[in-house]
């Protein structure tokens, strides 16, 4: 009986090739379980980043005076943070009258809505029971229930406002060790294009910021010119209240910064409720469309149609976070990858021609009189 011959030992790089596929497919598993856990961090990390290039101009500024760069990060977020203390505390005492004045003419509203639906079509509803439920503070308990959700609310953004400010207050204060820390393990090459990106990154943050701000500018002069017109009490608060946090939280800021004007005008009159929602909504569609675009193009020299996909797009995979980074970011890939790729001067021949062409559609065709030369 035939012996069958003995099987020749599997190749080392078979067995090589096969542990570096299985244990790539576990690293890239095991990443992406990271990531996701962990997207949270990652995001207030890279918002981090964010504050701090928009810092960097201001803190640079102080050091040349002599300030050290630590104290000179301080300084700057210590004066945003001031700013906005006041800005919100002055609204917040706002809010606060204007909505105790709204508890107070809640009832004589219900009461004249009433009376306006029996007149006009001849419906009788009893809202005595609805007053006095009002009056007497009724569903307290659901009230506290809604109270106490939205205190932890806060507490948790609090907790995530503070993590990100330690972020950037350190990648401000030592930007220029990180940099360092990074550049000293890469070859010199590398090290000029990670500076440069670190420096457009820088420029196009302040040029994002510069756009914000001039946005802002526009949206509460508006928002002044409509409230006055209303006769709304502390109408350049409640503009400067819309045009910041419109311009400065991305996506929802300006259904959050509209209710705030909205009820104040409840308290004043309902019907200029109305006006002031209208007012806001238009407005808002005229920037996305008009005025945004235009800005961006100016400030990060950006072709307004890609803004606003960019804005799209950030926001369709990071939400928020991606609605306010998008812009920022995409201007410096572009300034980063323009730099290395060659432009040509377009031949002007061919541009007459299709000027010519796009006036004359009988225009021929340059080719086409070589061929019929020839």
């Amino acid at each position: 009986m035939n012996e069958l011959p003995p099987h020749a030992p599997m190749p080392r790089w078979v067995r090589q090739a096969i542990f570096l596929w299985w244990g790539s497919l576990v690293a890239v598993y095991v990443g992406l379980v990271a990531v996701r856990q962990l997207r949270s961090l990652l995001l207030q990390i890279v918002l981090a980043l964010f504050f701090s290039f928009a810092m960097e101009t201001s803190v640079d500024r102080l050091g040349r005076r002599g300030i050290k760069r630590g104290a000179a990060t301080g300084i700057t977020m210590l004066a945003v943070l001031i700013f906005f203390i006041g800005f919100l505390a002055a609204m917040g005492s706002l809010v606060a009258s204007q909505v105790r004045e709204l508890a107070n003419d809640l009832p004589g509203y219900i009461t004249d809505a009433d009376s306006w639906i029996e007149r006009r079509f001849n419906v009788t509803i009893d809202s005595g029971d609805v007053v006095a439920q009002l009056q007497a503070g009724g569903r307290a308990s659901q009230y506290l229930n809604n109270a106490v959700g939205v205190g932890t609310s806060l507490l948790g953004i609090l907790f995530q406002l503070l993590t990100i400010s330690m972020f950037a207050y350190y990648f401000t204060a030592d930007g220029p060790r990180l940099r360092q820390a990074i550049c000293s393990v890469l070859p010199p090459a590398r090290q000029h294009e990670v500076l440069r990106v670190w420096e457009l990154a820088i420029n196009k943050t302040g040029a994002f910021i510069a756009s914000r701000v001039i946005l802002a500018i526009m949206s509460a002069a508006f928002h002044w010119l409509v409230f006055a017109l209303l006769q709304l009490p502390s109408s350049l608060a409640l503009a400067l209240w819309v045009g910041l946090i419109s311009q400065f939280i991305p996506v929802i800021g300006t259904y959050i910064a509209g209710v705030v004007p909205a009820l104040v005008a409840l308290g004043v009159d309902p019907a200029k409720a109305l006006w002031v929602v209208g007012a806001i909504l238009i407005y808002q569609q005229v920037e996305n469309y008009l005025l945004q675009p235009k800005v961006t193009a100016q400030t990060l020299d950006m072709h307004p149609a890609v803004a606003f996909a960019a804005v799209l797009a950030g926001t369709a995979t990071f939400g928020a976070t991606g609605a306010l980074l998008a812009l920022p970011f995409l201007a410096t890939v572009q300034s980063f990858i323009s730099a290395y790729i060659a432009r040509h001067s377009v031949v002007e021949s061919y541009l007459l021609v299709s000027e010519a062409s796009a006036s004359n559609p009988r225009h021929p065709d340059p080719e086409d009189q070589s061929q019929g030369d020839g």
